[in-house]
């Protein structure tokens, strides 16, 4: 391990984790605020490529935004996943949040503050790009960052069809079709996946199917529209996590009361974007959209019933300037966001243990019924100002305020929650510094403010009443870094910083099996990641790619006193030691392709007190192919591929703060997936 280490650090290189072949100055980013080349960036942004998202079975997220340093992402089923960037989020217990995230121009985190990204089609996407921090003005200021999928649009000139599929372990299905129409000065892409696993587990069966539409439209030479639409159906059951006895001897099992309840969750979700892009000068345009989504979800759980209905919508629209001042350039971005989400959810009885083992749940009595409507507010302004060739400086502001409108429907002789409550504004800055010391070596340093607002759910006391002194997480993130490249082979970054925390919340579980959340404590998150990329051999139509990255995290409480515990001093729950990559990928335009990947997590505390860890593990996947074409207009692509090769036995997400009741040991463990293949075809018509 210190070998390994000891060679980031020497090289300390920047890289994309997905290995793409594409010039580091020529990479562009925020297409949608102030465009950028890469090297330019004043904080750490990483780019995963078309390419890089079809490197494993295009199902799972996790493998892929996984090689991203910084990034880690837990998936206990395909349904239960948590994203978090550099531990930011670790202690949301069943999604993810803390963080922003877009597709397109569309806000895919809702008003209750969680973003369900792997919901979303893979293949509907041409790149993700990733900020790390509270760094991206423009698009809100989540303290652990942000996420901007890009859609698929299909290119001028081209008509195609296309239809894959994949089958593998633990009865994988998956197809995908689609249609793509370029003309010159319009174009339409329609997308239909079906997917389905049998699971791995008990009470673990996975349906989705998804159609994404995108078109784009040029009106004159002065205005662009672009559509985007997508919808999910996702009923898939819930096994939720395990104990370390089962963990080690019945990892297959659902936990008890989740099986015998049958427990799932059952979504309908679709959301719509218009964009309009106008040029009034050379020098100045605008840029508006509107957006809007449904969402329903039904999901029985042992301690009730959950019933969920929301509908949002929002217009999100800046103004973009380029002047020179003083022969110097100047780019700036200034706009805002408006949000309005309407959200109903009801609990009811499970009544499941007064039946037959088989029967399932069955819905009971009421329980609660609370309206919430929440909207909020972000003004942004951005601004890079080029002092020189060699000296840029970024600076950005942004102001949120959240609301709430609370209306409690169910009478009872429990207290009333409802009335209207809203978070102090909040104002968050944010400070870069680029400076190209010289072809190879670039320096950019940044200060930032973020915040997060709590989920609907930890904004509930566990009678279902709204907790009027919930407050926001909030933070600032100091960072240092160097992007260079040598030789024309290697090129890097390395990047440290350290991102300080107050009114951390805290969940508490209820002996129902339930939780709620409390402002308790601060964290302290030093981290620094390394990422070298070199280029092995480079041939006409393909080369083949040596990367390796690593992220250490030292992840802190410095002040959390809960109830009679203090935990100040102990490492961050839900964050792993270290996580590092290494692998080789062999990219090419036609003929034999493929990627091995090495990954290495380290330990993660369970809970608060430090006193249970999920081990640390070696996992190791890849995955081969063969494409080429018959003819001019068809072209295939056959591929075989495997999952975790050394059949590790690991856990893949924990249920941090797990508590055990009535004498039963706490269950934090979800298993990971044992070694598992996958094996596709890709057929594509191109007139």
């Amino acid at each position: 391990m210190k070998n390994i280490l000891s060679l980031l650090f020497l090289f300390s290189c920047y890289c994309y984790p997905q290995s793409d072949s594409i010039p580091l100055e020529e990479v562009i980013i925020n297409d949608f605020s102030i465009p950028q080349q890469q090297k330019h960036a004043t904080e750490s942004v990483s780019i995963v490529t078309h390419e890089a998202i079809n490197r494993s079975n295009t199902l799972e997220l996790s493998p892929i935004l996984n090689r991203v340093p910084g990034v880690f992402m837990q998936s206990g089923t395909l349904n239960t996943n948590r994203i978090t960037i550099r531990g930011i989020g670790a202690r949301n217990l069943f999604g993810t949040a803390n963080i922003r995230a877009y597709f397109g121009d569309i806000p895919l985190t809702d008003g209750n503050g969680e973003s369900a990204i792997e919901d979303l089609e893979l293949a509907a996407l041409s790149h993700i790009e990733i900020h790390k921090g509270p760094s991206s003005s423009t698009y809100g200021v989540g303290l652990g960052g942000t996420i901007l999928l890009q859609p698929e649009y299909t290119s001028s000139g081209v008509t195609e069809g296309e239809i894959s599929s994949t089958f593998g372990s633990y009865g994988l299905q998956r197809i995908i079709a689609k249609v793509g129409v370029g003309l010159e000065k319009s174009n339409l892409n329609i997308l239909y996946s079906n997917n389905h696993s049998d699971g791995y587990r008990d009470n673990n069966e996975y349906n989705r199917q998804t159609i994404t539409i995108t078109s784009a439209i040029e009106a004159g030479e002065k205005d662009n529209f672009s559509i985007l639409g997508s919808y999910i159906n996702l009923k898939a059951g819930i096994p939720s996590s395990l104990d370390q006895e089962d963990f080690d001897t019945n990892p297959r099992h659902a936990a008890f009361t989740w099986g015998r309840s049958q427990a799932f969750e059952d979504v309908d979700y679709g959301l719509l974007g218009l964009t309009w892009k106008h040029k009034y000068t050379e020098s100045l345009s605008q840029s508006t959209s509107i957006f809007g989504s449904l969402k329903k979800n039904y999901e029985p759980r042992p301690f009730n019933i959950l019933e969920e209905e929301s509908n949002s919508f929002g217009i999100r629209s800046r103004v973009l300037g380029n002047h020179k001042i003083t022969n110097n350039e100047l780019d700036w971005n200034l706009g805002g966001e408006l949000f309005y989400d309407n959200y109903n959810g009801r609990t009811f009885e499970n009544l499941y243990e007064n039946f037959p083992t088989g029967t399932g749940s069955v819905r009971g009595d009421l329980l609660s019924d609370l309206d919430e409507k929440r909207y909020y507010y972000n003004l942004f302004a951005e601004a890079n100002y080029k002092i020189n060739e060699k000296l840029r400086f970024n600076i950005g502001i942004h102001l949120n305020q959240t609301f709430f409108d609370i209306d409690d429907q169910f009478l009872s002789d429990a207290e009333d929650s409802s009335g209207e409550f809203d978070f102090n504004p909040i104002l968050s800055p944010k400070l870069g510094i680029n400076y190209v010391l010289n072809s190879h070596f670039t320096f950019f340093g940044s200060i930032a403010h973020g915040f997060s607002t709590p989920t609907t759910s930890e904004t509930l006391l566990p009678d279902g009443i709204f907790n009027p002194d919930i407050k926001p997480e909030v933070g600032w993130n100091y960072e240092i870094g160097t992007r260079y490249k040598l030789l024309n082979r290697l090129h890097g970054v390395i990047s440290l910083y350290t991102m300080r925390v107050k009114d951390l919340l805290v969940s508490r579980r209820t002996v129902e099996d339930n939780f709620f959340a409390i402002n308790a404590g601060r964290t302290i998150h030093n981290g620094i990641e390394a990422e070298v990329n070199y280029n092995l051999l480079i041939f006409s139509k393909s080369q083949l790619n040596f990367f390796t990255n690593a992220s250490i995290y030292d992840y802190k409480f410095k002040d959390f006193v809960d109830l009679d515990n203090n935990f100040s001093g102990n490492d961050l729950t839900g964050v792993p030691s270290e996580v590092i990559n290494i692998g080789i990928d062999l990219i090419a335009e036609k003929g034999f392709y493929g990627n091995l990947n090495f990954q290495s997590v380290g330990k993660i505390p369970a809970n608060d007190t430090n006193t249970s860890f999920s081990e640390s593990y070696k996992l190791l996947h890849g995955k081969i192919g063969y494409k080429n074409s018959i003819g001019n207009h068809l072209f295939y692509d056959l591929s075989i591929g495997a999952n975790n090769v050394l059949d590790t036995k690991y856990a893949s997400q924990l249920q941090i703060n797990a508590r055990g009741f009535g004498g039963n040991a706490p269950r934090y463990f979800y298993p990971g997936l044992p070694f598992n293949m996958y094996g596709g075809i890709n057929i594509n018509y191109r007139l």
